[in-house]
């Protein structure tokens, strides 16, 4: 099939390049022309396992292309997903200025019959307003005897696992209209996502709203589970119980289950905390009280300071001159993506208090330089004391601690004769619970993980 995406960013580049390695012929197009000239000189502007090699792979056979045209763009596919950001608006509802425009430029060109599937995580009553922008484009053209199909297709990728995410789902949810535009557009998406079928079926077809709301229901679902434990763990700090066998114990209740149960620093990322936030939104303008969303949002952004305060605590208040290796940078493994990331709030904190900070992490390592010299710019000196090292092991040399920011598989056993012979002090704030506390203390050093006195 022909396929347009419109917008290069995580979603877009991971879905056309997924689709074109089905056999299908795929046409990304972005006004990011920094962005196209990247990728067609063999870059990729983002961090995910596996993606260069798939985008070099269908590029080389002819099924891959990237352009700034969006004339040709529009042209191409008979399918266009658009997939380009919604960023959280000042309100915290979410911007769709993209989205729209990428709607009125498909309508300002198309000559045929197009099913537009919004990728882009959007609120729900997004597609009646895309459907509303592409009709006007084309009653200004005078060709309002076109048509298209509208369809919500949202994405549940997990960065870090996207493309093997995409090429094995464990559901496809499609929003269609009950009109005859609707079930053309339910074909055509079932031919699409066919080879996904071959097992068993992942399809759940259903209303456009419904299908809308279903991912932000999903985030904000997990979410909760992340927050809810991270309540737990602090809880678990102060009674002296041990939050890792209470996940073990709540976690072999099949009604509960394991799955986004670790105590931990608080999430980040793209996803979770923009549509907990547009999801309360929307609830507010429908004048619904969101309890506990609200009450997710306020836990996660506490936690995030989490291990700050353990560090205040064991060091007292005045931690000038305090040298601290910095372990992750990155809001989870496998992905460079700094939005959001617990690792920016702490280190601002640290230095804002005169500490030392020796950072570290295996792939985030030029975006974290990024956006935490932009996070300080306006704090005179701080970046003096920010220092970006190579290895994990140069991180430790003098530090009076460890913190651990995020969880890479590459710390999860170093060498802890060479970490105590390297660290001025042998004492680990451990924001992801990697080691165990007692086999910590056998190995002479002082460990505060979350949830684990």
């Amino acid at each position: 099939m022909r396929i347009t995406i419109i917008g290069t960013g995580y979603v877009g580049l991971v879905t056309g390049t997924c689709l074109a390695e089905l056999g299908n012929n795929v046409f990304c197009v972005d006004v990011d022309a920094k962005k196209i000239d990247l990728l067609n000189n063999g870059g990729v502007p983002i961090y995910e396992p596996g993606l260069k090699a798939l985008i070099d792979r269908n590029r080389a056979a002819g099924r891959l292309k990237f352009s700034t045209d969006i004339a040709a763009s529009v042209a191409h596919g008979d399918i266009q997903f658009i997939a380009v950001g919604t960023p959280p608006d000042e309100d915290g509802s979410a911007d769709l200025k993209y989205v729209i425009e990428a709607a009125r430029n498909i309508g300002r060109h198309m000559d045929s019959f197009k099913v537009i599937v919004d990728k882009s995580t959007v609120p729900v009553g997004t597609a009646d307003k895309v459907k509303a922008a592409v009709a006007e484009e084309l009653s200004q053209r005078g060709s309002a005897h076109l048509d298209c199909a509208v369809v919500s297709n949202p994405e549940f990728l997990k960065e870090g696992a996207a493309v093997e995410d995409f090429m094995r789902p464990d559901r496809i949810v499609v929003g269609v209209s009950s009109d005859e535009a609707g079930e053309k557009a339910k074909a055509m998406m079932r031919t699409l996502y066919a080879p996904f079928n071959r097992n068993h079926e992942r399809m759940y077809f259903m209303d456009v709203r419904s299908a809308e709301f279903t991912k932000y229901a999903a985030n904000a679902m997990l979410a909760t589970r992340i927050s809810f434990m991270n309540e737990l763990a602090n809880l678990a700090d102060r009674v002296g119980a041990d939050i890792e066998l209470v996940r073990q114990g709540i976690g072999s209740d099949p009604r509960i289950g394991y799955s986004f149960l670790y105590a931990g620093i608080g999430y980040g990322g793209s996803c979770f905390p923009k549509d907990v936030q547009a999801l309360a939104k929307t609830a507010a303008q429908f004048g619904q009280s969101t309890y506990v969303l609200d009450a997710v949002e306020k836990v996660n952004q506490a936690q995030k300071r989490v291990l700050v305060d353990k560090v205040l605590a064991r060091f007292g208040n005045d931690i000038a001159g305090k040298r601290f290796a910095v372990w992750g940078l990155a809001f989870k493994p496998e992905t460079d993506d700094m939005r959001e990331a617990p690792s920016r709030i702490i280190i601002q904190e640290l230095l804002d208090r005169g500490a030392i900070v020796q950072a570290h992490d295996p792939v985030a390592m030029g975006e974290a330089r990024r956006v935490l010299i932009q996070d300080l710019a306006d704090r005179d000196g701080v970046l003096e004391h920010l220092h970006f090292v190579d290895q994990p092991e140069s991180a430790l040399v003098g530090v009076d601690a460890l913190i651990i920011v995020t969880e890479w598989k590459a710390f999860r056993s170093p060498d802890f004769d060479a970490m105590r012979r390297d660290m001025k002090n042998p004492l680990i704030f451990d924001g992801r619970n990697l080691f165990d506390p007692s086999s910590m203390k056998k190995q002479g050093f002082e460990y505060f993980g979350i949830g684990r006195s």
